[in-house]
C-alpha cells in the first residue's frame, strides 16, 4: 500500500511538473493577446523609440534628448565605465536585482538565482548607452506623439529609486540603479516594457510575461 501511495504521489507530481510550464505558457499567450489601448495609431511623425528583444529580455530605447527630456540629467554618462564615445542613445529595462548582477551572460545562469527571481525579489535598472542603434528584427522602431513620448519617459523615470547607489554593469557602457517595485512571476521584465508603454497610451497587450508577448504588438520594418 505504501508503495502504491508513493507512485500515485509521484505520478501527480510528475503531471504538474509538467502542467504548470504549459499553462503558464498558455495563459502568456492569451493574456499577450488581449490588447490595451486597442485604439492607438502609430503616427506618421514624431519621436522614434525602439523596443529591444534579446529573446528573453525586452528594454525601451530612447533617444538622449527629446521633447525637452534629457536622460543625461538622471543617467549621468559618467557613471559607466566608457563615458566618451558619441552616445545617441540610452536602453532602459528593469528586473531582478540578483538575477541581473550575477547573470551576466547566459553561461553564468544558475537554478538558484532563476528560482529567487521567479519567487520575488529587488527590482534594478539596467541602463545601456547606444551609439546611432540600428533597427533589426530584435530592435524594432516604434513613432510615438510628443505627448506620448512624454508620458513613457516620465513613467520610467519615476522607476528610478531616490538616493540610491548604483552598480557596475556589464561593460563599458552600461550601469544598474536600484528601482522601485518588486520582481515575481505576474510581473517580469517583460511587463515592465509593457506596462510602460501601456501606461503612454500605445498598444500592446495586457499580460506579457515573455519577450514574445511584447513583441508581438511592435511591427518589424
Amino acid at each position: 500500500m505504501v508503495a502504491d501511495d508513493v507512485r500515485r504521489w509521484l505520478g501527480r507530481a510528475t503531471l504538474a511538473l509538467i502542467a504548470l510550464p504549459l499553462l503558464f505558457a498558455l495563459g502568456a499567450w492569451i493574456g499577450s493577446s488581449i490588447p490595451r489601448n486597442a485604439d492607438w495609431q502609430e503616427p506618421e511623425t514624431g519621436v522614434t523609440i525602439m523596443v529591444g528583444d534579446n529573446g528573453v529580455h525586452t528594454e525601451i530605447v530612447m533617444p538622449i534628448l527629446a521633447q525637452g527630456h534629457d536622460w543625461r540629467a538622471l543617467f549621468p554618462p559618467g557613471d559607466i565605465a566608457n563615458p566618451q564615445r558619441p552616445y545617441t542613445h540610452v536602453g532602459v529595462s528593469w528586473g531582478e536585482r540578483t538575477f541581473f548582477l550575477e547573470t551576466p551572460t547566459w553561461a553564468d545562469l544558475e537554478i538558484g538565482n532563476a528560482l529567487g527571481a521567479i519567487a520575488g525579489g529587488d527590482a534594478l535598472l539596467h541602463v545601456a548607452w547606444y551609439v546611432r542603434p540600428a533597427p533589426s528584427e530584435d530592435y524594432r522602431r516604434l513613432t510615438l506623439s510628443a505627448k506620448d513620448y512624454r508620458a513613457l519617459a516620465a513613467s520610467i523615470a519615476a522607476d528610478l529609486a531616490p538616493g540610491a547607489r548604483r552598480f557596475g554593469g556589464y561593460g563599458g557602457h552600461d550601469v544598474f540603479y536600484p528601482a522601485r517595485g518588486t520582481y515575481h512571476l505576474g510581473r517580469t521584465c517583460n511587463q515592465w516594457t509593457s506596462d510602460r508603454l501601456a501606461g503612454a497610451g500605445i498598444r500592446t497587450g495586457w499580460w506579457t510575461p515573455l519577450a514574445g508577448g511584447v513583441m508581438k504588438w511592435v511591427p518589424q520594418g
